[in-house]
């Protein structure tokens, strides 16, 4: 599909999906209007791409929307670091400018952290933090370990001996 990667016919494109506001704003949804446009993007990528179907050009579509959407969030993510105006990372996709009028429909999530706001108290990462007041393990407590002596290993390995002549 080296015709559809040529810079002219990907930027023309994008200008039609650009143009076709009722195929991406999410205020229209008319599927009859939005079914109409993809099927104009479709003859308009038939002259580059003879066999191009719907399923084609909607996969290109959302390849380019993923593409876009990764280098938005990394411009984002670099802004929100706190990083110096010099700093703030620059996309390296030649049609990010393009693809700028996606802006306002692409929502950043938020993080899902899970943790609560204030862990519990029975939580210290230090025995030395652990309070007289708050009652609970500390996380750095020993745990006993198991001690094996060497009778109660001769008997584990008489008995894995045994179980493999029974089956033998």
């Amino acid at each position: 599909m080296k015709q559809f990667k040529d810079p002219d016919f990907m930027g023309h494109f994008i200008d039609k999906y650009r143009d076709m506001r009722n195929f991406w704003d999410p205020l229209y949804r008319n599927k009859p209007a939005r079914k109409a446009s993809l099927e104009k993007l479709r003859q308009f990528v038939k002259t580059q791409v003879p066999n191009a179907d719907i399923e084609f050009v909607q996969r290109k579509i959302g390849s380019l929307r993923s593409m876009y959407r990764k280098e938005l969030n990394k411009v984002q993510a670099s802004i929100r670091s706190g990083a110096a105006a010099d700093d703030v990372y620059v996309p390296s996709l030649w049609y990010y400018n393009r693809m700028r009028f996606l802006e306002d429909q692409m929502e950043v999530r938020e993080s899902l952290f899970t943790l609560p706001s204030s862990l519990p108290s029975t939580l210290h990462s230090t025995p030395a933090e652990a309070s007289e007041d708050q009652p609970g393990p500390s996380i750095l407590e020993e745990v006993e370990e198991l001690s094996w002596s060497q009778e109660d290993l001769s008997q584990d390995k008489a008995l894995e001996c045994g179980s493999q002549e029974e089956a033998g």
